[in-house]
């Protein structure tokens, strides 16, 4: 498997069981609702949440570049103002998973927003095949990521259900670097929850990796302007403790009180994911739990 030029967190093993799943054929229902192909366990049993009491859009906004970025919102039924979550993919995109995680934080009484980054390229949602999965999170650049997430909160703005006055961000492995970066970049985001993102550089990573990661949330900590709680796992061999050990130096060295992060013992990367090998139940719930109370006390 190459290397990504703008390294996110997985590491190949991640991943061992995807084509073996596919080859055999396991995967039945669950390829075609929507999962992830190039991660998804046979053995599975993702959480499914209904829509009862809610209201789905897929919609498309108008990105900086003039693109017309599709946005997955799962929202309470209602008139609101309800606080606004905006959910960042891992890099698969927005699959089932985050759809349901979108659902979820309907649920608890938030509107969901979860723009769909990498279909400038292509969808990498329904791809098998991890290079080329890669190379579709490559072409993301820090810029217009960000810039369609200004698309994002402006769009958000104008909805009368929407509170943009309450803001939050979370985001899964490639998207909980972004967390990070937004809540370092935009004043309009009040508390983000970071799940597994990268932090620092490889420690043999290049200099043009180095350089094309950035800007790296070890480096940002004294701009973040919410409070920011980092999930992560202790077995995660993407993103070493030691790397983690950096983040909270420099939160303190910062004065970053109200952030901070939780590791959990023994977890892999990718230990909320519920479709993959990775999942771990009782430590994903643990998170989420945090995660509501982070917001609760931020957004309500």
């Amino acid at each position: 498997m190459p290397d990504l030029i703008r390294p996110e967190g997985p590491e190949p093993d991640d991943f061992r069981f995807s084509r073996r799943a596919l080859a055999a054929g396991g995967l039945g229902g669950l390829f075609f609702a929507g999962y992830a192909p190039a991660a998804l366990a046979r053995q599975a049993a993702p959480i499914a949440t209904d829509d009862n009491d809610l209201t789905i859009e897929t919609t498309t906004i108008p990105a900086p570049d003039g693109f017309a970025l599709p946005v997955y919102v799962a929202r309470p039924t209602g008139a609101g103002p309800f606080p606004v979550v905006i959910v960042v993919s891992e890099i698969f995109g927005v699959h089932a998973y985050i759809r349901d995680v979108c659902r979820r934080l309907a649920k608890a009484g938030y509107a969901a927003i979860a723009p769909a980054f990498f279909n400038r390229v292509e969808d990498p949602a329904p791809i098998a095949d991890m290079a080329r999965v890669q190379q579709i999170v490559a072409a993301a650049g820090y810029e217009q990521v960000m810039g369609d997430i200004a698309a994002s909160l402006d769009w958000a703005s104008q909805q009368l259900w929407a509170n943009a006055e309450r803001v939050g961000i979370t985001g899964w492995c490639w998207g909980g670097k972004v967390v990070w970066q937004a809540a370092a970049r935009f004043a309009a985001i009040d508390a983000g929850v970071a799940w597994y993102g990268r932090l620092a550089p490889a420690a043999d990573a290049t200099p043009e990796q180095v350089a094309a990661g950035g800007p790296w949330p070890v480096d940002l900590a004294g701009d973040l302007k919410a409070p920011v709680l980092g999930l992560y796992g202790e077995a995660d061999r993407g993103i070493p403790l030691a790397s983690v050990e950096a983040m909270r130096s420099a939160l303190q060295r910062a004065g970053q009180t109200a952030s901070g992060i939780v590791v959990y013992p023994g977890a892999p990367h990718g230990f909320h994911a519920d479709y993959r090998d990775s999942y771990r139940p009782a430590d994903a719930a643990d998170g989420w739990a945090k995660l509501l109370a982070f917001f609760e006390g931020r957004l309500k």
